[in-house]
């Protein structure tokens, strides 16, 4: 499928590889800063909650909340290391993700796995299951028994996804290799080894901080940066006009520049949450440091429309569930409904 572009031109989907490629070099004090920007604060922030917390819950509540925002960027640094894109040395840039895993509750070794099978297979219907947001088509969710229907509908309500979802993730299904457990040893010793690095974070802040330093401070920063993280990753795929293929007819590149979305957000947002929301070039082109996407952006204005949405308009998406494959629409229950009737 070619690419309509503003000026006129056409371009291929898989064309944008080699145009990007010029923007794959990270710079290493660039890194060094980003990195430094986001862990000194949250860790400032970290002390500042816990000495709050001795006088005032409400007021550690609210620094907690912001600092998920910086343990939310933190996150996305570790995202750029599990795709070699932060540092040039790809060693350095594991064990920074390691070390990065233990604070963001997510082993890294396993977590880098199963990211990499949904940047091979996004948008590839005969590959759904791991590392994604389980999505069902509409002759799918049709077929299913009344309890399937149940359960499917249950998964995708907003307090599940978005609430219940993250918790289960972060702090239940992240303690163990799910979908690698037959995999080799290397998954376990990352989901172990990162278990054990929260054990000794958590007994540290117990030791110092007691407990009310664990459920003023430890849990809603890490609650609240997982559901921002959850949340974003489902607009970066599951928007209207997303794009959904049978194995035979997917191509990579096209499921990439269609299928992840540009999400503009304003500038703060697009700080704390490292430019991940131009989502398209980066599937495109995961190797781009997401310092440098905006540059993207910047030189190729033909991509800062190309499946664009706002905040605002990123909201609608929360109510859509089901792939549609005659119309090439991501629908809502009620849609489903209508059209099957």
């Amino acid at each position: 499928m070619i690419h309509q572009t503003f000026d006129g031109s056409t371009r291929a989907p898989s064309d944008w590889v080699r145009i990007l490629a010029r923007y794959r070099e990270p710079n290493a004090m660039r890194s060094s800063f980003e990195l430094g920007v986001s862990l000194i604060p949250f860790v400032a922030l970290w002390v500042l909650a816990c000495w709050v917390a001795q006088t005032s819950y409400v007021g550690a509540l609210l620094i907690s909340a912001v600092n998920g925002c910086f343990l939310l960027r933190l996150f996305c640094i570790q995202h750029d290391c599990g795709h070699g894109s932060f540092y040039g040395n790809r060693t350095l840039s594991d064990w920074i993700g390691r070390a990065l895993g233990v604070v963001t509750l997510t082993p890294y070794d396993v977590w880098r796995r199963t990211h990499s099978i949904h940047h091979s297979h996004a948008g590839d219907l005969d590959h759904r299951g791991i590392g994604d947001v389980m999505t069902l088509t509409t002759e799918e969710y049709h077929q299913r028994t009344p309890f399937g229907r149940w359960l499917y509908r249950a998964y995708r309500h907003p307090l599940v996804m978005f609430g219940v979802g993250p918790t289960y993730l972060f702090f239940l299904q992240n303690r163990i290799p799910l979908g690698l457990m037959n995999q080799g040893r290397k998954y376990w010793i990352s989901a172990m080894g990162t278990n054990l690095g929260i054990a000794a974070v958590v007994t540290t802040i117990i030791y110092f901080g007691g407990l009310q330093a664990l459920f003023l401070v430890f849990l809603p920063t890490s609650l609240i940066a997982a559901s921002i993280g959850v949340w974003l990753f489902y607009v970066q795929h599951q928007f209207e006009t997303t794009h959904w293929e049978q194995a035979a007819d997917w191509q990579l590149h096209e499921a990439a520049l269609h299928g992840s979305s540009h999400y503009d957000l304003p500038p703060i947002l697009a700080w704390f949450t490292a430019n991940i929301g131009i989502h398209h070039v980066h599937h495109l082109y995961s190797r781009i440091p997401f310092y440098r996407l905006s540059e993207v952006l910047r030189d190729h204005k033909e991509l800062v429309e190309c499946s664009r949405l706002t905040l605002l308009q990123s909201f609608k998406c929360a109510s859509l569930d089901l792939w549609d494959e005659k119309s090439r629409r991501l629908v809502s229950f009620a849609t489903a409904r209508k059209m099957a009737s």
